[in-house]
C-alpha cells in the first residue's frame, strides 16, 4: 500500500480522532487547506465513537495479486469492519445508495446529518455511504487516477479525485453550526470532511472488477494485467477508511435487515 499517495488517514488518538490529509493537490473549490482536521463528531455519541475508533483499528488487506469476479470468502473483503456496521447499536442509521457521481449525494448525506444531528438530536446518527457506479471512482486514490486516466471516464466532468479535497471551509469553527459559509454548509462537500463526521464509505468489489474489465477493454492498461489483477490493484488503492464489501447491492439488504434506513 503506498500510503503516501492516499486521500485520507482515520482516526488516531484514544480520546480525541484526527484526521491528516495526505493527498496533495489543491481542492474543489477555489479555497483549499492543507491543515490537519479534528474530528466533527459531536460529543456524547458513545456509539459513533466507539465505531469510529474501532474502524480506525481495524486493518483492511490492501495486498492483493488477484481477485474473482465473485467473492466467497470473508478473507477476499473487509469482513471485519463490515460486521463491526452491522452491529453499530445506535438507534437511528441510514445507507445511502449512491452511484452518480456529478450528482449531489455528499451533499445529501451532508443535509441528513445536520437535521438527524441538530433537528432530532440524534448524535449518534449513523451515515453509510454505498458507493457504487460511477460514483465508485471517488474510492481511489490519486495513483489510480492517474496511472489508468480515469479522468477520462468522467467525460471531462473531473480532472482529478477532487472528492478528496478538503474545502477551506473545514477550517471555520464548528461551534458555530449555522454559518453558512462553515464546517457544515454546502461549501464543505468532502469525503475527508464527511469522514471526519463519522460517514464510512462503503466499497464495492463489483464496481471494481466491471472498472478492470472495462480499463483492459480499452487497453488503459500500461503493467499488461489480467482483468483479476487490474481488480486486484484497483481494490488495493481504495481511499483510506473505505471498507470493501463483496458487493455494494448486495450488502445494502444485509444493513437493511440490522435497522439501517434505506435512502435514495
Amino acid at each position: 500500500m503506498n500510503n503516501a499517495r492516499r486521500g485520507m488517514l482515520g482516526f488516531i488518538t484514544s480520546g480525541l480522532a484526527t484526521l491528516t490529509l495526505v493527498g496533495g493537490g489543491t481542492a474543489a473549490h477555489a479555497e483549499s487547506i492543507s491543515t490537519p482536521l479534528k474530528t466533527l463528531i459531536p460529543e456524547g455519541t458513545p456509539w459513533l465513537s466507539l465505531l469510529n475508533k474501532s474502524l480506525e483499528k481495524t486493518p483492511r488487506r490492501r495486498d492483493f495479486k488477484s481477485v474473482p469476479m465473485i467473492l466467497t470468502r470473508p478473507e477476499e473483503w473487509d469482513d471485519e469492519a463490515l460486521r463491526l456496521i452491522f452491529q453499530y447499536q445506535g438507534q437511528h442509521k441510514q445507507v445511502f445508495d449512491n452511484m452518480i457521481l456529478d450528482g449531489p449525494w455528499l451533499n445529501l448525506m451532508r443535509n441528513a446529518l445536520n437535521t438527524q444531528t441538530w433537528a432530532f438530536g440524534h448524535k449518534d446518527f449513523l451515515v453509510v455511504s454505498g458507493t457504487h457506479g460511477p460514483a465508485h471512482l471517488a474510492l481511489y486514490d490519486d495513483y489510480i487516477w492517474e496511472k489508468y486516466q480515469l479522468s477520462q471516464l468522467t467525460q471531462g466532468k473531473f480532472k482529478d479525485n477532487s472528492f478528496l479535497k478538503v474545502p477551506a471551509a473545514a477550517q471555520a469553527d464548528p461551534t458555530q453550526y449555522e454559518d453558512i459559509t462553515g464546517v457544515f454548509s454546502p461549501l464543505d462537500n468532502s469525503i475527508p470532511v464527511l469522514q471526519a463526521r463519522g460517514v464510512v464509505f462503503l466499497a464495492c468489489h463489483n464496481a471494481i472488477f466491471e472498472l478492470a474489465t472495462r480499463l483492459h477493454k480499452t487497453e488503459i492498461n500500461p503493467d499488461h494485467r489480467s482483468i483479476p489483477q487490474l481488480a486486484a490493484e484497483l481494490t488495493n488503492h481504495l481511499i483510506d477508511g473505505a471498507v470493501l464489501t463483496p458487493g455494494v447491492m448486495g450488502t445494502i439488504p444485509e444493513l437493511g435487515a440490522r435497522g439501517f434506513y434505506y435512502a435514495k
